[in-house]
């Protein structure tokens, strides 16, 4: 690997080579797991390429392919389990400066694969009072690829489900890793090939997404004495098919009170929340469903709130999702976390046990989402880790009890239980990065040819091929 032969085939694009600024765009939030953090903690890229265009695109991987350079496509880096860290190496191609909002209408955006979401979002509202289905709870600083390349849901999913269902990406423009690369504009069924792959089999450039009508949502926190009550509230909530919400997330006591900092004037350490993000004209309707629940009590919503107090305080997306997480990091640097299943229909009753069963150890968060049609919930919960033994055992306690583990402390689109790869997958990968230069090390059937990838594990993106 020479990256001084490389260098001359990058001539005229923008290169960053400070060894800092390389390491610091080499990373993403991988850290929230200390198991993930002791593995790749020294992993760094060699160069940094950013490209203003699809030919930079272009040029730069003829380059990478002509000299066995590995390429690692990186958004904004806001994954969490080392989507786009470099394992070997090499370059890696940051997508910032393509960011142009290419096309708004009706229900529909184009934009270049590094546009900000909530950019795109922002543009859409002006333009005609949309907005996208779906986004992360890192959405101010999250670009639309970058989520397409390796999320999977998120604020909206209680709506819209989740980016494995069909119709929630419309096309992307891919960019094949080859002598001389090809544009495929992929849609329907082909879009499963590069969604949530890592950038392991082809680099997005551009994104068509369909939009939604957009609302000033109003941020709203129930509370709750007991637990499974805020459960049971959200069910029913998400279930309410005339009233109109964005998120519902109930998290146990006390993280709350002790995670949310600035909300904490509106929360006790021994109230459970649940989470809303309720359309404006839907908050008469809410309340009256509010006052139907046990032990429901509005404690924060964000239409009656004082002005300067509502400028203080974050949206309650920022408090949902992986950002429950990141603020108990920075109170507690201790815990971290685990991604959960609850399946449907018995979604209460499988948070009720594992809640009983691991207690304070593993605070509930959970968030509603529409998973294979029907209402259900996924977990987040926080851990308070000890030791992978024990991080394991619970992971085991969950799995017996049938709640199936999308396991964030793998790194592998395999072992996390995230995508499915198959036959399909891998002959896909085969035509689009014929020598494995794209994000190395994250696909393990492409690494090992002997790796059995048939298994009746759940995974949150199933595998393509069709008996």
């Amino acid at each position: 690997m020479s990256i001084e032969a490389l260098k001359s085939g990058l001539e005229g694009l923008e290169i960053e080579e400070n060894p800092q600024i390389v390491r610091q765009k080499s990373r993403d939030f991988f850290w929230y797991s200390p198991v993930l953090k002791k593995q790749l903690d020294d992993v760094t890229a060699d160069l940094i390429v950013t490209p203003k265009s699809e030919a930079d695109v272009i040029q730069t991987i003829k380059a990478c392919y002509e000299n066995d350079i590995p390429l690692t496509v990186r958004g904004t880096g806001t994954g969490n389990y080392g989507q786009a860290m470099p394992l070997s190496g090499g370059v890696v191609l940051n997508m910032a400066g393509m960011s142009k909002i290419v096309k708004i209408g009706q229900g529909v955006v184009v934009a270049e694969a590094g546009a900000i979401i909530a950019n795109i979002d922002a543009a859409c509202r002006e333009e005609s009072s949309q907005e996208l289905r779906l986004h992360p709870s890192t959405y101010k600083t999250a670009t639309i690829g970058g989520f397409i390349a390796g999320g999977s849901g998120g604020v909206g999913s209680i709506n819209f489900g989740g980016l494995r269902d069909l119709g929630n990406v419309i096309r992307l423009r891919v960019l094949t890793m080859e002598a001389e690369p090809r544009v495929l504009d992929m849609t329907g069924e082909d879009l499963q090939k590069v969604m949530h792959a890592y950038g392991t089999n082809g680099i997005i450039t551009e994104v068509e997404m369909p939009l939604t009508a957009a609302y000033d949502w109003v941020d709203v926190m129930v509370a709750f004495d007991d637990f499974m009550d805020g459960v049971r509230f959200a069910d029913a909530l998400g279930n309410q098919d005339g009233l109109l919400c964005k998120e519902i997330a109930p998290i146990a006591a006390p993280v709350p009170h002790d995670y949310f900092l600035r909300h904490q004037q509106f929360l006790t350490p021994e109230k459970s929340v649940v989470l809303c993000m309720v359309a404006p004209f839907a908050m008469n309707a809410f309340d009256a469903f509010a006052c139907r629940q046990k032990g429901a009590e509005i404690v924060y919503r964000s239409d009656q709130a004082d002005e300067d107090v509502k400028k203080r305080l974050p949206p309650t997306y920022e408090l949902a999702w992986n950002h429950t997480t990141l603020r108990g990091l920075r109170v507690d640097p201790t815990v971290t976390y685990l991604q959960v299943l609850y399946p449907f229909p018995n979604q209460i009753e499988k948070v009720q046990t594992m809640y009983e069963l691991l207690g304070d150890e593993v605070v509930p968060h959970l968030e509603y989402v529409r998973f294979d049609g029907k209402v259900t919930c996924f977990g987040l919960p926080i851990v308070r880790y000890s030791s992978e033994e024990r991080l394991n055992e619970i992971i085991k306690l969950h799995e017996d009890n049938g709640c199936p583990i999308f396991n964030p402390h793998r790194y592998t689109l395999e072992e996390g239980g995230m995508k499915q790869t198959d036959a399909v997958q891998l002959a896909f990968k085969k035509e689009a990065d014929p020598k494995g230069l794209l994000n190395p090390g994250k696909m393990i059937a492409w690494e090992d040819p002997s790796y059995d990838y048939s298994s009746d594990q759940v995974f949150l993106f199933p595998g393509l091929q069709r008996d």
